[in-house]
Parts: structure tokens; sequence; C-alpha cells
């Protein structure tokens, strides 16, 4: 009776030992497909030049800043701080493309372009290398756009300040890429916003959104925003005697008709 029972004993440990290694292999396979996983997730292929996931940035961020008048010290301190901020919010994976408006709209300049790699706090120390890519993010990110904000302050006094064909221009070139066309798209315009041009001057047209409709301004520099949303940074330079609600109210306006969402209006610091 008593081989019997260690016979019986022998097999039931057998079964146990054999379930035990089972759980344990299942558990492992588990472990490394979720170290797999992680690792997919902290290591995005990215475009060696722009850092933008191979397969397209997640969103579109593009910053017009109007450089054809310089503005003081202090706009541009208040500027810097903007800029920065919303650089800030651009996604791991998004992209931001920054643009110079000068007095020629044939001559948009663009500064940056390239996204956001995703700095070390999105990469565990376990499957990834937080060091790695907090030096790509520095260097191919941070960096540039920081040199960027250091320069805002300069302007050179321009015959005119072609803000529409500006956006028009970013829209035809950015936002209306194909390869853009189902993210999000955002545009944000730092400028005095006085439309300075042959086909329509706020000068000597003063801001009146009706006069403006009555000029070829609205055939000549219509654009489809096709929802992306419009920011609008504006600052006042010396002499100016715009008034800002007014200004507010024609680009409120001019957005909503060409099928844009105004995301908000910021007076800057300084002159007024």
């Amino acid at each position: 009776m008593s081989r019997r029972r260690r016979r019986k004993s022998d097999s039931n440990l057998g079964t146990i030992i054999g379930g035990v290694a089972l759980v344990l292999a299942t558990a492992a396979i588990g472990v490394g497909v979720w170290v797999l996983n992680k690792q997919a997730q902290a290591k995005p292929v990215l475009d060696k030049v722009t850092l933008c996931p191979l397969d397209g940035p997640k969103e579109i961020t593009a910053v017009l800043l109007d450089v054809t008048d310089p503005i003081s010290d202090l706009t541009a301190t208040d500027l810097r701080n903007q800029f920065q901020e919303i650089v800030a919010s651009v996604p791991a994976g998004g992209l931001i493309q920054v643009y110079t408006l000068t007095e020629n709209p044939s001559q948009l300049g663009l500064s940056f372009s390239g996204c956001n790699p995703g700095d070390a706090s999105t990469v565990d120390n376990w499957t990834g290398n937080p060091r790695l890519v907090k030096e790509r993010w520095e260097k191919g990110f941070q960096k540039p756009l920081d040199e960027i904000a250091g320069r805002m302050s300069e302007g050179v006094a321009g015959k005119q300040s072609p803000i529409l064909a500006g956006i028009q221009r970013i829209n035809v070139e950015a936002f209306a890429a194909i390869k853009y066309k189902d993210i999000p798209k955002h545009l944000v315009v730092a400028s005095d916003m006085i439309e300075h041009t042959s086909t329509y001057s706020m000068y000597s047209d003063g801001v009146d959104y009706s006069k403006f409709q009555k000029s070829g301004a609205p055939d000549q520099f219509r654009t489809a925003l096709n929802g992306a949303s419009v920011r609008l940074l504006e600052f006042q330079r010396p002499g100016m005697k715009f008034d800002s609600l007014q200004l507010a109210e024609f680009w409120t306006k001019w957005i909503m008709s060409n099928d844009g969402k105004l995301d908000r209006f910021t007076r800057l610091e300084g002159i007024r």
C-alpha cells in the first residue's frame, strides 16, 4: 500500500511540475512580446534629416514670423516666450515648420522644418537609450529652434507686408500636400497683422472688411484652410495707430470665410 501511494504522489508531483513549467513558459513569452512592443514604441524609425517618423508626422504646425519691420525688445521677449510655448506643445512625431515673411510674397523663407523626435522622458531605461534620444532631440530640434527664437527682434523695414500671400503660400506648399492631408494642422502668425500690398492696404483703406471685399484681394488671396486652427500673435510697431480689436475682427472674418478656425488672438506686450 505504501508503494502505491508513493507512485501516486510521484505522479501528482510530476503533473504539478509540468503545470508550473507551462505557466512559466507562457509568462516568459508574454514578457518577451511586451519587451518587443515597448522597444517598438520607444524606438520609432525616424528620418535621419527631418527626424520625422518614416510613416509621416502626426500633425503639422506652421509658424509665420513677420520680419518686414523690426520690433521692440520687450515685444521680442514676449514673442520669444510665446514661440517657446508653441514649440513645447508640439508632440513627439509632430512636424513644425518656421517661415519668415518678407516684403516680397514670392520669397517666403523656410527657416526650419523638422519633427519633434521625443525627448528622454519618452523612453524608459530598460528598453531604450535616454541619453541618445536626448542628444538627438537637442541637436536636431530644440537647438535650431532656440536660435530662431533668439533672432526674433531682427527685422528690416519693407515696402510691403503681404500677410495674406504668406498664409496662402504656406497653405498650398505645406498644408495641402498629399502626405499631410489627413493630419491635424495648426497655423501661427506672429505679425502686426497690417496687410499692406498694392491689391489691398490697411494703411489707405483702414481696417474695413467691407472695403476689403470690394477689392481684388479676396479672390487673389483666397485659400482653403479646410478646418486648420489659426493662432494670431499681434504686436504693434512704433507709430502704429491701429486698434487691436478691429484687427482681431477683420482677421476672424477672413479666417472663417476661408474655412479656418480661429484658435486665439493674442496682443503681445510692447509699444501701444
